[in-house]
């Protein structure tokens, strides 16, 4: 960890500022602290003593008042009035994002119904993958061969640190060889097409969010304004999916809100909305590729923290998935792909691996409560 921690801290191609390593810290912290909170927030293995579609709805307004406040603080509320409305075209783009994320967040339950937690999770690492097509796509920069196996291998340890060891374990003890990794469902089945609607879903949103950033609105548009653009929209879309389920009602009766003021529920809100905004300053400072990672690595602090702080059994599957993603952390620091930044500029040096078209430049302008990212 010591040697990982180096490479990461001294590599200016991975990170050409300490700022961008800070984002880079804080997004991890906030996002395993997410993971901690939802679980220690449980009744058992399962439940929740508060409604999770008001939780998700109360975190998009609270993301939204925290960059209304930024942007406000630094400019003023008529600045915030005029700026919106000269820019009400990125408004406009952020929606597709903004859909995205809330059909994901409604997927969650219904794929988690669908499918055991082990074989819900372990599909969704494949968005590890899917990230590097989609960003290729989208920015036209080829990922090179060693980058492409560092994502591989990325996936692979996330999978591992998802397997369920209980249940491999009581198969070896009664000497059952065969292993259902989907509980039995056909490969081709609607629920397997619906846990890839919900993978595309995470990925598109993500690597378009960075799109919008960096290509769409530029340095014309403040980062705070973008956010509020977003949030506009993310409330939006679940007011619509609330009202499409017959569900508005419900979210918001006396019950639900008095749950919501529970201190677990207080701080799941408050710290899902920093990491929405830090998620944001992400995208502009890094790229969607190393947010993969970032994400992996959160995945492995949060079964250690869990273990550490919670008392949750660590398993052989854990350990080894930290030397796993460990690995292809430090494959990926030595070949990364370069940063862009919103001014179309990328840092001038390139290592001996890069792919020449990495170069082009951007065209011109869990069984849990499942947070966007």
């Amino acid at each position: 960890m010591k040697k990982l921690w180096s490479i990461l801290v001294d590599n200016k191609d991975l990170f050409p500022t300490k700022w961008s390593f800070c984002i880079f810290v804080t997004y991890m912290a906030l996002f395993t602290c997410q993971g901690i909170l939802v679980t220690a927030s449980r009744l058992g293995d399962n439940t929740y003593p508060y409604n999770t579609t008001t939780v998700v709805l109360l975190t998009e307004v609270t993301k939204l008042i925290f960059a209304t406040l930024a942007y406000i603080s630094r400019y003023s509320a008529k600045t915030l009035i005029i700026d919106s409305f000269n820019n009400r075209k990125v408004l406009y783009y952020y929606m597709i994002p903004a859909f995205l994320y809330c059909l994901y967040n409604n997927l969650a339950f219904t794929n988690l119904a669908n499918f055991d937690p082990t074989s819900y999770f372990m599909f969704m690492q494949i968005r590890l993958l899917m990230t590097g097509f989609i960003y290729q796509f989208l920015f036209k920069r080829k990922l090179s061969f060693k980058q492409w196996i560092s994502l591989l291998v990325l996936t692979g340890g996330c999978m591992i640190q998802k397997l369920n060891p209980d249940i491999i374990s009581t198969n070896l003890k009664t000497d059952e060889t065969e292993y259902v990794f989907m509980d039995g469902k056909s490969l081709f089945s609607s629920s397997l097409v619906l846990i890839m609607i919900q993978v595309c879903c995470s990925v598109f949103a993500g690597v378009y969010n960075e799109y919008i950033i960096k290509n769409v609105a530029g340095e014309d548009v403040d980062i705070m304004l973008q956010n509020v653009f977003m949030y506009l929209d993310s409330i939006l879309c679940n007011l619509i999916f609330l009202g499409y389920k017959n569900e508005l009602g419900s979210s918001f009766t006396s019950q639900s809100l008095s749950n919501m003021l529970q201190v677990f529920v207080i701080a799941i809100i408050f710290n899902n909305s920093l990491a929405g905004i830090i998620t944001s300053l992400f995208l502009k400072n890094l790229n969607s590729i190393v947010k993969a990672f970032a994400s992996a690595l959160e995945l492995i602090f949060t079964a250690l923290l869990s273990f550490l702080l919670l008392g949750q059994t660590l398993h052989w599957n854990t350990i080894l998935a930290v030397a796993v993603v460990s690995y292809a952390v430090v494959m990926y620091a030595q070949n990364p792909l370069k940063i862009i930044t919103t001014n179309n500029k990328i840092n001038n040096s390139y290592s001996k691996d890069d792919n020449s078209d990495q170069k082009t430049l951007l065209p011109t302008k869990s069984n849990v409560v499942i947070m966007p990212k």
